[in-house]
């Protein structure tokens, strides 16, 4: 998720139903498509927790053929050259890759590549074992256009949608318009499309973990109503919208949105179109990744939650508030001030999210990111401070030394029970027993 940060310190195709009884007679009423939920496991986003997951990365001679994807900087992944701020931790890794980097002790450091099967079933055997709902699987325009980036997307939502069903998470796509142009929204309605049929996406017994909500299955576009530049406008979204869902409202839809979506201002495009969509949506989840930190968050959210929640309930949209771990893209941006920039603290950031949300009123949470090491909101396994390598004068940033390294699956796991209806927790983050 490329995410046009705005720094917390600054604050199918549904054709119109034809009239062909001459003029003054009414077209007829379009039933709704009707789907056998039979065997489905997730009919609901309310009271889950999933994360965002990027399956972006590939490595040399993982046989995707586009090298140190999202790993380089520069056509170069060696030190001095990285685009990730965060290390994986790839001890559990049946397949791991060399790189040019090096531990202090000399010895190779390794990545992982979502183009292998194995890798991607054990991060969803992750989220089995920390009670972890499911995840959205990014899609992002951009590359899918291409050939090479189709052929990689593609072939890591099949190892996805392989691995959702044997350990039982939720799972729906998510579209990524970071970088689009207005001709590209049909093009996501092809590939919406293509998707469903190559994977017989709503076939209850081959993919009974695909999300519904509202009665149907559940697709998410992100990047609607940012004031960032962006080449197609908040009326493409509303035709995509239409689309996808078609007279016959074959599809629920989450729109990812700015975080100050219900006041037009901030980050927002400062159009009441963006309601009128966002109406004509089922979920929506604003984008709060670098909108505040610790010290800023209960002035900030404090406020925006509970009178958006308030919005939502009052135009019958349901309502999903992002949580994310830290912030840090000291690599990416080759800025050293930038490493860091919004602490973990242990996990108490993460925590005072998740409690702000649910004790607002929230009844689901997306979590920003599963895998995100190059902006470092990533909740998986990664390296801790003190083990990662050595990258010329620049560094990684770890986890805090003395946590395990699945800790922040563990605490998002402990958010997830909450959202479940389990008993005994608050504010105060819950202490992880040996």
């Amino acid at each position: 998720m490329r995410l046009f940060l705005i720094p917390f310190l600054l604050l199918t195709l549904g054709c119109a139903a034809s009239n062909d009884d001459g003029p003054g007679t009414p077209p007829a009423p379009v039933e709704e498509v009707k789907y056998d939920t039979t065997g489905v496991l997730f009919k609901s986003y309310k009271g889950l927790v999933m994360a965002g997951y990027q399956g972006w990365f590939t490595a040399e001679g993982d046989g995707a053929g586009r090298g140190w994807h999202h790993y380089q900087k520069n056509g170069r992944f060696e030190p001095g050259f990285a685009s990730i701020d965060f290390w994986p931790d790839v001890t559990d890794y049946s397949k791991t890759y060399n790189t040019a980097f090096k531990y202090a002790n000399g010895e190779a450091a390794k990545v992982y590549s979502p183009y292998d099967e194995e890798s991607v079933d054990l991060h969803f055997k992750w989220m089995k074992e920390h009670d972890i709902d499911g995840v959205y699987m990014q899609r992002f325009v951009s590359e899918v256009k291409g050939e090479s980036g189709k052929k990689h997307f593609n072939k890591v939502l099949a190892n996805a949608l392989k691995a959702s069903k044997k350990y039982g998470r939720a799972i729906s796509i998510m579209y990524d318009l970071s970088g689009s142009v207005s001709a590209d929204m049909d093009f996501i309605v092809k590939d919406w499309e293509e998707l469903q049929k190559l994977f017989n996406l709503f076939d209850n017994k081959q993919n009974p973990t695909y999300l519904r909500h509202n009665d149907r299955p559940l697709v998410a576009i992100w990047g609607v109503g940012f004031n960032d530049g962006r080449k197609y406008t908040i009326a493409d979204i509303q035709k995509l919208v239409e689309k996808i869902k078609g007279p016959t409202r074959k599809a629920s839809i989450l729109l990812g949105v700015p975080y100050f979506w219900r006041t037009l201002g901030n980050d927002t495009e400062n159009s009441q179109l963006l309601h009128t969509v966002i109406k004509s949506a089922d979920v929506i989840m604003p984008w709060a990744v670098g909108r505040y930190n610790a010290a800023s968050y209960t002035q900030v959210a404090g406020t925006q939650l509970p009178a958006d929640i308030t919005w939502c309930k009052t135009n019958n949209i349901d309502y999903a508030p992002l949580v994310f771990p830290g912030f840090s893209w000291g690599n990416l941006k080759n800025d050293k001030s930038l490493y860091n920039q919004i602490p973990r603290a242990k996990g108490a950031f993460l925590w005072q999210q998740i409690a702000g949300a649910k004790m607002s009123g929230a009844e689901a949470l997306y979590v920003a990111m599963f895998d995100e090491v190059d902006e470092g909101t990533a909740i998986f396994k990664t390296k801790k401070e003190g083990e990662t390598p050595l990258n010329a004068d620049g560094k990684f940033v770890g986890i805090e030394a003395d946590l395990a390294t699945d800790y922040y699956l563990w605490l998002t796991g402990q958010g997830a029970k909450w959202f479940h209806g389990a008993g005994g927790y608050n504010a105060s983050k819950p202490e992880r027993k040996p």
